[in-house]
């Protein structure tokens, strides 16, 4: 066979080289000077007559084999079977010793390919696109070793999801944004209290990258944090479909409030931002104040239950009365104090947007409070006649009340505001209120 020659001779190539010199006259005229090759055909050197490079063995009564496995009789061999063994090894005849060798070389490898045989069965298996993503999630789920959640699978095509205390985790949090980066049916998702961590954050963040159907997200009581808040900030400075963002819970730091004002100052498609329930404090205070001075975009801010007074709240006072968009503000349970209060009556001088504000339990003193009352400014809001009747019977139901003046400019009212101011100055000599006018209206007299 043409494949077990050539790589008898390979193999036997080298041991050839080495024994270049080991023939002798004595070998010669063992052979009786037989020639391998005959004189019409050149000997090569290492060609396969060139006994004076092969090591030649007797094999029996009267018979020579060379290391080719060939027997001679006589020695002699008719230089047309060495022709036509020639051309079997080069394959397809012509050329060198290397080109026959190169050729061989070919030749194994093509009776290789055309011996092959496998019982496999190759067929082109096209796979059903699963445009749900239900396919996704279960093969995300395998990949982090975590059960899938069926509530997720029958409900991840709605426009509203809500999986709060699902224990979820930050591997099931990984598993779950899998199919949520390309899912163009839920608006609105709730994963409050799964105990994400930040690696889940992350993986939220990174899905919400890509995700641009998504438009109010509750994270809250999740441990993101610092790693946690970070990634969602960076989230933040890309996305510009996200319009509510809960972070509440999560044990966010000072430290996060430098990447949140980043965030704060370059994104101005988000609205509302809750972030109460951390430990930020003071120093958070001075950074996000700088940040809401320069929003565009917010309309509701939650810093609520956090650490913030003292020059933290004078700086969170001085940026509300550079915002001009801000509509809610809750900065109850802090610790405002005195200073704060004072730096937030004179910020509700200049700002003429807010519509609430919550600083409840933040020790205020009765100086803080006056200091603070004497900003209240309501004019020009369209609160007409009976928003001004509320407020003013507010104060009346309020016997502890330090209110001392109310500006509503611009606003007209009727005549039961005017009997209850009326009423009002009885409790309260020393309020003044201002108004735009009252109103004329028919009033069915009295019988």
């Amino acid at each position: 066979m043409v494949v077990g020659k050539k790589l008898a001779k390979e193999s036997l190539l080298a041991a050839v080289l080495e024994d270049d010199d080991v023939e002798t006259d004595s070998e010669r005229e063992l052979l009786g000077g037989t020639r391998s090759r005959p004189p019409s055909r050149p000997r090569k050197t290492f060609s396969r007559g060139g006994v004076d490079h092969q090591t030649v063995t007797r094999s029996g009564s009267g018979r020579y084999s060379n290391p080719e496995g060939m027997v001679s009789d006589g020695g002699e061999r008719k230089a047309e079977e060495w022709e036509e063994e020639d051309d079997e090894e080069g394959c397809e005849g012509g050329g060198g010793d290397g080109d026959r060798q190169e050729k061989g070389r070919e030749c194994v490898i093509a009776a290789a390919e055309e011996n092959y045989d496998t019982d496999l069965e190759l067929e082109d298996v096209r796979k059903t696109y699963d445009s749900t993503g239900q396919t996704w999630y279960v093969e995300a789920c395998r990949m982090f070793n975590v059960v899938p959640v069926s509530y997720f699978l029958r409900h991840m095509q709605d426009t509203e999801l809500a999986m709060m205390h699902h224990g979820l985790g930050p591997q099931g949090t990984k598993a779950l944004a899998v199919p949520l980066v390309t899912n163009t049916s839920l608006l609105k998702l709730n994963l409050r209290d799964n105990w994400m961590e930040g690696m889940g954050g992350a993986a939220m963040a990174e899905m919400l990258k890509e995700n641009c159907y998504i438009t109010e997200l509750d994270l809250g009581e999740n441990r993101l944090g610092e790693h946690g808040a970070l990634a969602l900030s960076s989230m933040l400075l890309e996305n510009t479909t996200l319009v509510s963002l809960n972070l509440s819970g999560n044990g966010l730091p000072d430290s996060t409030a430098q990447h949140l004002a980043q965030a704060l100052t370059s994104n101005n498609k988000l609205e509302t931002l809750d972030l109460s329930h951390n430990t930020m404090g003071d120093a958070a205070g001075e950074i996000l104040g700088h940040a809401i001075a320069e929003n565009t975009g917010m309309r509701s801010l939650s810093l609520a239950w956090n650490c913030i007074r003292g020059k933290g709240a004078v700086a969170l006072a001085k940026g509300l009365g550079a915002n001009i968009f801000l509509r809610t503000l809750d900065l109850s349970y802090n610790g405002l104090g005195k200073d704060g209060a004072v730096a937030l009556g004179h910020a509700l001088k200049d700002n003429n947007t807010l519509e609430e504000l919550n600083i409840s339990n933040n020790r205020i003193p009765p100086e803080g409070a006056i200091r603070f009352a004497m900003g209240l400014k309501m004019g020009r809001n369209p609160i007409q006649s009976s928003g001004c009747y509320g407020l003013l019977k507010a104060i009346q139901d309020n016997l502890k009340s330090a209110m001392e003046s109310l500006d509503f400019s611009d606003i007209t009212v009727n005549q039961d505001f005017e009997d209850l101011y009326i009423a009002v100055m009885d409790v309260f000599p020393n309020i003044r209120i201002k108004h735009g006018g009252r109103i004329e209206t028919f009033r069915k007299p009295k019988a």
